[in-house]
Parts: C-alpha cells; structure tokens; sequence
C-alpha cells in the first residue's frame, strides 16, 4: 500500500472514530458546521468562485426581489409588467446627465471635458441600465420565470433603453444610426 493510501485511509477512519462518538453530547463539544483540520482534503468541497457577471445578476436579482416586496400593494413575480421594471430602473444604478435642447452643452460637450454647471437633470446611463436589464432578463428565466412572460424583454422596457440611447447619444454630440 502506498503512503498516500495509508494516510487517506488512517484519515477515514480518524474521521469516522469521531463522528460516531459525537453522537453522544459528553463525548465531544457541538460541531457547528466546521470542518476539522484533519478531514482528508478530498471530502471538502470548495465553494466555486462566482465570476463578475454572476455576482452582478445575483445582486440585481435580489435588488429586484427586494423592490417587488416593497412595492404597494405587494407585488408578486407573476403579476411583474414591463411598467414594473421601469418603476424599478427609475431609483437604481448610476447618473448621467442629460442636457436639454436649450442647454449651451446639449450636442457640444465641454473641450476639455469638465463639470457642466447646466440645471440640466441626471438619468440613468443607458449602458448601465442596459447591462442591469440584460442581466435581470437572464436571471428571470433562472429562477422559473417563462421567456413569453419576462417583463424584462417587454417593448416598453426595449423602447425606454432605446429612447434614452438616442436622447444620450443627442446630448454628447453623436447619434447612434443604425
């Protein structure tokens, strides 16, 4: 038998003296859910590493939940419209600002680029709110939404996303022409 054998198999058995004798509660002290020092390496099992992508549609996910739970009156995922997800889109993830026509900046971006001091408002990015709509529309159908039913890929939510993309395209100076 090979070394790597025996100490797995010293290992096992270690392992298994313990945990039939922590049946008893005056054998040993309450396991909470760690695991000993000694356990041989091929019964842990690492927790995968979540990519970028993944942690971004995890915490949007939960930031759409958590809106759903808040709204008024309760609003449940079934019943979730295109409306909804604007309603969620208009208190979420980042500023840009959004010159008017009347605005000396509108079309002309400042040479070099600065602070505007315009009254201009603040909207979303169109970027921003794109990746977090994409992200949503996959996460929909991961926890057992329907691909006919994803408010997410509703055409008032496609033609918000593109309206805003022209009017931000407009107000830096170059439109986008498809």
């Amino acid at each position: 038998m090979s070394a790597a054998v025996a100490a797995a198999a010293a290992a096992a058995s270690v392992s298994s003296k313990i945990t039939s004798s922590s049946h008893h509660p005056s054998n040993q002290a309450p396991n909470h859910g760690w695991i000993p020092f000694f356990q041989a390496p091929a019964q842990r099992a690492p927790l995968p590493a979540l990519s970028r992508y993944e942690s971004q549609k995890r915490r949007d996910w939960k930031a759409f939940v958590e809106y759903l739970k808040k709204h008024r009156p309760q609003l449940g995922l079934s019943r979730c419209t295109g409306v909804h997800v604007l309603e969620f889109l208009d208190y979420q993830f980042g500023n840009t600002k959004l010159h008017r026509r009347n605005c000396p900046f509108w079309g002309n971006p400042p040479d070099p680029p600065s602070p505007c001091s315009c009254s201009c408002p603040l909207d979303q990015a169109w970027s921003s709110l794109d990746g977090v709509v994409g992200r949503l529309r996959v996460a929909f159908e991961e926890n057992g939404g329907q691909p006919e039913t994803n408010p997410f890929s509703a055409h008032v939510v496609r033609l918000y996303l593109r309206d805003l993309r022209d009017a931000q395209a407009k107000a830096r100076g170059n439109a986008y022409t498809f």
